[in-house]
């Protein structure tokens, strides 16, 4: 569906986009994060067609952006940070606009129009100014006129920004149902919301993709050590003794638990799997075994692990 090779963007001397190649195919949900001034929002304005690249190409559903770049806009709906809103208009307003601009057929903008009020949620603020919805309403306004050329591909960059709780968790409930039959590419600073909505993340960092892949396991060689989170019904002094006697274990760190038993945190050597030496250890001293987990780490671990200043350095 997308296909960018080596894309490439110079801003004179500075460069924002340093050969960047990946695919998206149809009907996947990615995530695409970065830290500030990596080169994120650049190369999502580029998909979109609001940029153009120094070097390199983009073709969505096989069209060349450069060459044909009605073409691809029109597969293309597009939410940018700051929803492209008109605050004096009513919803109703606005939205024939986005039509028109789309060249929506005046035959199909009625039902257009219906099906994008019903799939974000905004029918009963059809009638009312722009200006006065809230920000969780504007957004959805800014969603809805992303949907109005019925788009093959969503490419939502921030959608939840600055909205509150309630709002965000009705956002991505939203972005959840959009993606059941589009693809959407999804920018956003809060890591558990891409971890909770794609099943695919890209991590862009000095303008260039450092990561790609299931948010869950994407860390997987980044790290010097497994981890095991292990429960037990004994005293530390006694958990401590039983890990420590474990061939592999190199760190055992006590974690705080609600329940009455001992929790730690069992670390051992990169790609080691201890979880059956400690089910066995625990079982040949009689002391109830409650949990036995592996701990795997977060998105926001492994973002911040690829884009340090540390790591930039190296």
């Amino acid at each position: 569906m997308i296909e960018v090779t080596n894309l490439t963007k110079r801003y004179g001397k500075h460069l924002a986009v340093d050969s960047v190649n990946f695919s998206v195919s149809k009907g996947e949900v990615v995530g695409f994060l970065g830290p500030n001034g990596a080169g994120k929002s650049t190369t999502m304005n580029i998909l979109t067609g609001y940029l153009s690249a120094t070097e390199g190409d983009v073709f969505v559903d096989g069209v060349n952006i450069l060459e044909e770049p009605e073409a691809v806009k029109s597969r293309i709906g597009y939410l940018p940070e700051t929803p492209p809103i008109y605050p004096e208009m009513t919803v109703r307003e606005y939205l024939r606009f986005v039509c028109r601009i789309k060249h929506v057929p005046k035959t199909e903008m009625k039902d257009r129009i219906e099906s994008g009020l019903h799939t974000v949620g905004i029918v009963e603020v059809y009638n009312r100014l722009i200006g006065n919805l809230s920000k969780g309403y504007r957004q959805r306004v800014g969603l809805a006129q992303a949907l109005m050329g019925n788009p093959e591909i969503l490419i939502l960059d921030e959608p939840t920004s600055g909205l509150d709780p309630k709002q965000i968790i009705e956002i991505r409930e939203l972005i959840r149902k959009l993606g059941a039959d589009r693809t959407v590419v999804l920018s956003s600073h809060i890591l558990p919301e891409v971890s909770e909505i794609c099943r695919r993340v890209m991590i862009i960092n000095n303008g260039r993709i450092v990561a790609d892949g299931d948010p869950t396991t994407i860390g997987g060689d980044l790290f010097d050590a497994s981890q095991i989170v292990v429960t037990a019904l004994g005293d530390e002094q006694t958990v401590r003794s039983i890990l420590s006697a474990i061939p592999g274990v190199t760190n055992i760190q006590p974690q705080p638990t609600a329940e009455q038993a001992t929790e730690v945190l069992v670390e051992s050597e990169k790609n080691a799997d201890l979880r059956k030496a400690i089910f066995e250890a625990f079982s040949s001293r009689k002391v109830p075994l409650i949990g036995l987990r592996v701990k795997n780490a977060t998105l926001e671990e492994i973002f911040l692990e690829l884009t340090s200043g540390v790591r930039e350095a190296e």
